[in-house]
């Protein structure tokens, strides 16, 4: 394999991150008291996470506090700036920054009868990895998002369309934006979003996908609380996988796998591997039998997820035909893979996966 230069390596080097005040909104019990907020730290961190609080009301913050909050923290939050529904039920949502910038995040309702929803939240604006199949790699990247701009989302997306109550509340790092490559902003929004004095959210209904950014995956396994992962393979070879996921050139499938081993699974844990299907380039049995091989005894503790190309403009790939993707999860079955097809939501207003992508 040819030699890589620093160049030609973003995962390497930390995005743009935005100066100012800490958000209110990420900030912990802990951060309150440290930094000198009138009342008690736990009071205030809840009072924080309240739904009429999100909306820049007061009435649940006294004069003196929210007058700290003013000098010491940013209010802001983002604003839906456009939104887009789906004949499945799925919201896209455009989210305005407090600094002009723009990001996307879905709103899917679970079927009929199920109070549940899962959201899709970016957290950069852009990306750096560059994969050739995915709408977001084609802006490169912008900046960070702040931790609090994270849970900006959350909170602005239960504000307008639900739910109340973050135990009916699933989350998943599948928008624009690498997580791992802002593990310290992502972390502690978790964080936040886990403590039971805020949403009271458990790690079980979180996930952070990644395209394989080894050092973050390390890093993240010794977080607490410490999320679900789910990793984008997409291709089972190095060659392959390099040539659509440059991220490849520096972490190779082997080293993946090592990073995968060692993150000691938990007796409530299972991977969910994210295998992008395209047309005429990672969708042979020869494929399906790699990728098997590759998971070897994870496929006691995995889910496969087969997810046919959302095609968009900003990719010449296509999506196989139904016989082909349902050859290859025949296959896969059949050497012991737990498999199961997405089919993805909202892709009539661009939202499904591979295809967020905002520019002014």
């Amino acid at each position: 394999m040819r030699a890589v230069s620093t160049a030609e390596m973003p995962w390497d080097r930390r995005a743009p991150e935005r100066e100012g005040l800490p958000s209110a909104w990420s900030l912990l019990p802990e951060d309150l008291a440290v930094g000198g907020c009138p009342g008690r730290p736990e009071h205030t961190f809840a009072r924080l996470q309240r739904v009429r609080t999100w909306q820049g009301e007061s009435p649940f913050l006294s004069r003196r506090t929210r007058g700290w909050l003013e000098a010491h923290a940013d209010l802001s939050i983002p604003r839906i700036l456009e939104r887009r529904r789906s004949e499945d039920g799925a919201t896209k949502l455009i989210l305005g920054l407090s600094d002009g910038e723009r990001i996307e995040a879905v709103h899917m309702p679970r079927r009929d009868g199920d109070p549940r929803v899962t959201f899709y939240l970016s957290s950069q604006v852009g990306c750096a990895l560059g994969c050739t199949f995915c709408a977001t790699g084609a802006m490169g990247i912008v900046r960070n998002l702040t931790a609090g701009e994270i849970l900006g989302q959350v909170l602005t997306l239960m504000r307008h369309l639900g739910p109340s109550r973050g135990d009916l509340l699933f989350l998943l790092f599948m928008g624009m934006g690498e997580p791992l490559h802002n593990l310290d902003h992502v972390h502690r929004a978790i964080r936040v979003l886990c403590h039971p004095a805020g949403a009271g959210l458990s790690a079980r209904r979180i996930t952070v996908s990644t395209a394989g950014l080894v050092a973050g995956i390390e890093r993240l396994a010794r977080l607490e609380p410490r999320p679900q992962l789910a990793v984008s393979i997409n291709a089972t070879t190095d060659a392959a996988r390099s040539a659509t996921m440059p991220v490849n050139r520096a972490w190779g499938l082997a080293r993946l796998r090592q990073a995968l081993d060692d993150w000691g699974l938990k007796r409530h844990e299972r991977f969910l591997f994210e295998y992008v299907l395209l047309a005429g380039v990672n969708d042979t049995p020869e494929d399906a039998d790699r990728l098997a091989a590759w998971l070897g005894e994870l496929r006691h503790r995995h889910n496969v997820n087969l997810i046919p190309m959302n095609e968009h403009a900003h990719s010449s790939f296509a999506q196989p035909p139904e016989e082909r993707l349902q050859a290859f999860a025949r296959r896969l079955r059949e050497r012991g893979c737990f498999v199961s097809v997405r089919r993805s939501r909202s892709r009539d207003v661009q939202g499904a996966c591979g295809q967020l992508v905002s520019r002014h």
